[in-house]
């Protein structure tokens, strides 16, 4: 049967017209799935008939809440969802004075292999489909009752891995007549893969490209990130610098900061030379720490120096604040503990 979650209203009225059915009937249906339906039998205006009809063509995708836990400290709540499948992903939803971020994931497990993230942790078992990554965001929202106005995409899994589902999930979740979220309200991270980079900067899509960099030279960045292998550092910044050439988009890149491994200050001064002149935005995340992992957060006094090191170079540079640290809120976690059985 066809996913019809990841369709979009012109595929429904091309479907609907050769089943010989009214053009407005998939304005209908499409509300409804953006509503939360998890079955036609939901659609009330439609007859019984055609919801029967089209439970036999087509299948709703909606996961189901296998953990859900809510910070005490800042009120983040992390979900693990089971897909229909029985693989999970993880969703935060985080509260910020300008409204409600759900984080998502765009595939089960993850192929980069980052030394720092326990995302790929067991490798990538397979992509979601565009249904599947707007069920996060729509079903966060009906399961806390809380409004969401921003996404980012930087949960389990490489978005621009996952290409083609990931475009269609954005318009899908920008679409009038959907969700609606304002295509500035999004973010999409992505390790670096410079071809799927330029690919979506010919799309012009208005809203925040995340690269995360982790580290200014080919040396570090190959210990912690495998994928700099395939393009290196300098081809990575000139893509990007393609990027906002082309779409006059400020990149925000990130920076993991790694105890002894990224945070001297010459890997400060590396940075700051080879931003100059982009208008970069510099996120810097103090390192969470993964149990299977050696490596360790940087202290405090790292991090000041190095984002002293960047702002005195003119480069804009912000720390991340740290949300949900008491619920596994960081990447991978949740799902970790399920696959090894943990409570």
């Amino acid at each position: 049967m066809k996913d019809i979650k990841s369709m979009n209203p012109a595929e429904l009225e091309q479907d609907f017209k050769e089943l010989g059915l009214q053009k407005f009937r998939a304005k209908q249906v499409f509300t409804w799935l953006h509503r939360g339906a998890r079955s036609f039998d939901e659609m009330t205006n439609l007859s019984k008939d055609l919801r029967l009809r089209l439970s036999e063509q087509y299948e709703i995708s909606s996961p189901e809440v296998v953990r859900k836990q809510e910070s005490k400290k800042d009120g983040t709540i992390k979900y693990l969802w089971r897909m229909k499948d029985g693989n999970c992903v993880e969703t935060v939803l985080m509260r910020y004075k300008y409204g409600n971020t759900v984080c998502v994931s765009s595939e089960v497990g993850c192929a980069m292999g980052c030394a720092f993230c326990a995302s790929t942790l067991g490798g990538l078992v397979r992509r979601l489909t565009a249904g599947e990554i707007l069920d996060q965001v729509l079903f966060t929202q009906i399961d806390s009752g809380q409004p969401v106005s921003h996404i980012v995409l930087m949960g389990i899994g490489e978005p621009l891995d996952n290409y083609d589902a990931v475009i269609r999930f954005l318009e899908l979740v920008n679409h009038p007549d959907g969700m609606n979220i304002s295509m500035r309200h999004i973010s999409l991270s992505t390790c670096g893969l410079t071809e799927r980079i330029d690919k979506l900067a010919s799309l012009h899509l208005q809203l925040t490209l995340s690269v995360s960099l982790h580290a200014p030279d080919d040396e570090t960045r190959n210990r912690i990130m495998p994928v700099n292998r395939s393009c290196g550092v300098d081809k990575l910044l000139e893509t990007c610098r393609r990027y906002f050439a082309e779409t006059g988009r400020r990149i925000s890149f990130e920076y993991a900061m790694i105890d002894g491994v990224n945070d001297t200050r010459w890997h400060g001064e590396l940075l700051a030379k080879k931003l100059a002149g982009m208008g970069a935005h510099v996120n810097m995340i103090p390192l969470n720490n993964v149990e299977e992992s050696p490596l360790k957060p940087s202290s405090r006094e790292n991090i000041c120096r190095f984002q002293q090191i960047l702002e005195r170079s003119g480069i804009t540079a912000t720390v991340r604040r740290s949300l949900g640290g008491d619920i596994d809120a960081s990447c991978g976690q949740l799902r970790r503990k399920q696959l090894l059985g943990e409570h």
